[in-house]
């Protein structure tokens, strides 16, 4: 069995399942920002349920910048609570709460500096929302063949 499928309970705080939580994460970022440098965004698909995660996102997120995140915009107490209602509509899904990074910037690779903390349901919403409105094109063309590895 998975050590990250267990129940939390079972761990209290112990620090090593944030650094496994953490290492996932990495590891998750780097795999997609891989197939952004190979594929056409436009054709990815990141779910069985993309057009309804994107259709909703637009409904409730109709002027929100894919482009460049604001990180403070995101996480403001109107942005969490704008954000919660949008996520219980999605809580049905496998790992929609998983602690995930999302790159601040779609034209930058992942980075420390271009990366924020946000549940996987909003990873979702925003790289669905980039590949359909074309904000993730150009990193294929940019770093086609500087993938980075994962480990």
């Amino acid at each position: 069995m998975d050590v990250l499928s267990r129940p939390a309970e079972e761990f209290g705080n112990d620090g090593t399942v944030e650094e496994l939580w953490a290492m996932k994460a990495v590891e998750h970022a780097e795999i997609y920002f891989n197939l952004l440098c190979s594929v056409d965004p436009r054709q990815l698909k990141l779910t069985p349920y993309d057009n309804e995660i994107y259709e909703e996102f637009r409904r409730q997120f109709p002027d929100m910048n894919v482009a460049v995140v604001n990180e403070n915009e995101l996480k403001s107490a109107e942005g969490k609570t704008k954000w919660r209602l949008y996520t219980e509509k999605f809580n049905r899904l496998e790992d929609y709460s998983y602690g995930t990074l999302l790159r601040a910037n779609a034209g930058e690779e992942f980075q420390p500096g271009n990366a924020i903390l946000v549940v996987r349901i909003q990873f979702w919403a925003i790289e669905i929302a980039r590949n359909r409105e074309g904000y993730n094109d150009e990193i294929r063309n940019r770093f086609r063949g500087r993938s980075k590895k994962t480990e």
